[in-house]
């Protein structure tokens, strides 16, 4: 998967770099009424990937974040759960190991009638 982010990332970036060489005329950015920023066509479009990203990379920052807190309590559901359904296993085994004697065809249950017999 490295593989495969890095080729991706290197065919972009190559296209970029082409399309950076083929626009080097200047163009005009209005930020605001009265501010207006000339700069080369490449170098704008650069700047605004670059800033593109970095929104990408803190909003992928921000995700992994949430998960990490969101999953906390679902961990610990779980762990209640399984606690509980161990806790009800070890009750059914006490109550099977009371009730094995009473059942027809048990060991016990033979044991006894064989030695009134």
């Amino acid at each position: 998967m490295r593989q495969i982010n890095f080729v991706v990332i290197f065919v972009i970036c190559l296209a970029l770099v082409l399309f950076a060489i083929e626009n080097t005329d200047p163009a005009t950015i209005h930020v605001v009424s009265g501010i207006d920023i000339q700069a080369p066509l490449c170098i704008e479009l650069m700047i605004s990937l670059g800033i593109g990203a970095v929104l990408a990379w803190v909003f992928s920052v921000w995700v992994q974040v949430q998960g990490y807190f969101n999953v906390n309590p679902q961990v610990q559901q779980r762990e209640m759960k399984i606690q509980q359904l161990e806790e009800d296993v070890e009750r059914y085994r006490v109550e099977l190991e009371d009730l094995q004697p009473m059942l027809p065809g048990s060991a016990k249950g033979t044991e006894t009638e064989e030695a009134t017999a």
